[in-house]
């Protein structure tokens, strides 16, 4: 079955950023992050895979001791288990989606 979903009307995710829970199936759940200037996630541990897709902006991301540059189009892959969080580094707003896959 098909299955569409507009970010104005997806469900809220509750944390201090602006986030959405754009998809949920079985294994697989899709996020969108909007970050505004110096805004940041805490950093924490999912027991899932996890693929951030940059739309828009630039950001870092800490993975564990590495920092590394976020920027517009690039695709991270961190597996499961890993600390990680992102800072919104730049001057306008950081967009990504955040693919979650659980083994």
């Amino acid at each position: 079955m098909i299955q569409i979903t507009d970010l104005q009307t997806s469900p809220v995710v509750p944390i201090k950023i602006d986030a959405h829970k754009l998809f949920t199936s079985g294994k697989t759940e899709v996020i969108h992050l909007k970050f505004k200037p110096g805004e940041f996630m805490e950093k924490h541990v999912n027991p899932m895979d996890v693929i951030f897709y940059i739309i828009e902006g630039n950001g870092t991301l800490e993975v564990e001791n590495q920092v590394m540059d976020g920027v517009k189009e690039r695709c991270i892959f961190i597996p499961g288990g890993i600390e990680r969080r992102w800072i919104n580094t730049g001057s306008g707003e950081l967009k990504l989606l955040v693919i979650k896959v659980l083994t």
